[in-house]
């Protein structure tokens, strides 16, 4: 069971989230809408999955943001970096990475209230990769990590996953029965619509409940601003 006090990192280096460094931006209100979406989309989605279809998409960047607004909502959140193969939820709050999500799941440490971490934005908690395992989906596919999410369902309010792409690995095939809804990230001009229409349709075959699609990468020039303008059901035509 998780555990209320948390050591405090440092995370005065953050980069890429626009919704701490600039909050009153047009694409820090995208990532607003993007979180009012999710809540009206179902009251009971505790824990979310992030993932894309290939590399490149943004998906760690939609993450961490969106963890962000979640926590500014007055939500306790605990964001866990899943993908143990290119991690960088470490890299965007500047905190160390060597304890994580991997060295609970390899046992070399039982307490996994050593490897949360409590960031300086309020009620914003983080549970690093860890280093990096030779043998990530076997452990994704462990019940200790089916226990770590059922846990931390109970202790916080929204439990976010940032998990590798679709496609080239199985890890987010893995994750996506195990948490209440997910997140396709689509880069605007960056993948082919029947990559997308692909990456959907292994998550209808893992049953994965998708919730809908950010689309990433949109420059509108009325708003002159990135990231996400629509939100919502992700449609194949």
């Amino acid at each position: 069971m998780f555990k209320k006090h948390k050591k405090l990192i440092n995370d005065t280096q953050a980069i890429d989230l626009t919704t701490v460094n600039e909050p009153n931006s047009i694409i820090s209100e995208q990532f607003k809408t993007i979180r009012t979406n999710i809540v009206f989309s179902a009251s009971d989605i505790k824990t979310l999955m992030v993932t894309s279809s290939l590399t490149g998409e943004g998906k760690s960047t939609i993450a961490a943001n969106l963890a962000v607004e979640f926590a500014n909502n007055n939500k306790n959140v605990l964001l866990i970096d899943a993908d143990m193969r290119r991690p960088t939820v470490h890299k965007t709050f500047g905190i160390n990475n060597i304890e994580g999500l991997s060295t609970l799941l390899t046992k070399q440490r039982i307490g996994i209230n050593s490897c949360i971490l409590k960031s300086k934005i309020e009620r914003l908690n983080i549970l690093p990769s860890g280093p990096i395992p030779p043998n990530p989906a076997e452990l994704l596919s462990s019940k200790d990590m089916v226990e770590i999410i059922r846990n931390a369902r109970k202790v916080f309010d929204v439990v976010l996953l940032d998990c590798p792409p679709i496609l080239p690995v199985t890890d987010a095939r893995i994750l996506a029965p195990l948490v209440d809804g997910t997140i396709l990230v689509v880069r605007r001009g960056g993948i082919s619509k029947k990559i997308v229409r692909e990456s959907k349709s292994v998550l209808e075959q893992v049953r994965a409940n998708l919730l809908g699609a950010v689309l990433n990468g949109f420059y509108n020039k009325e708003t002159v601003g990135y990231y996400g303008e629509t939100y919502g059901s992700y449609s194949t035509k």
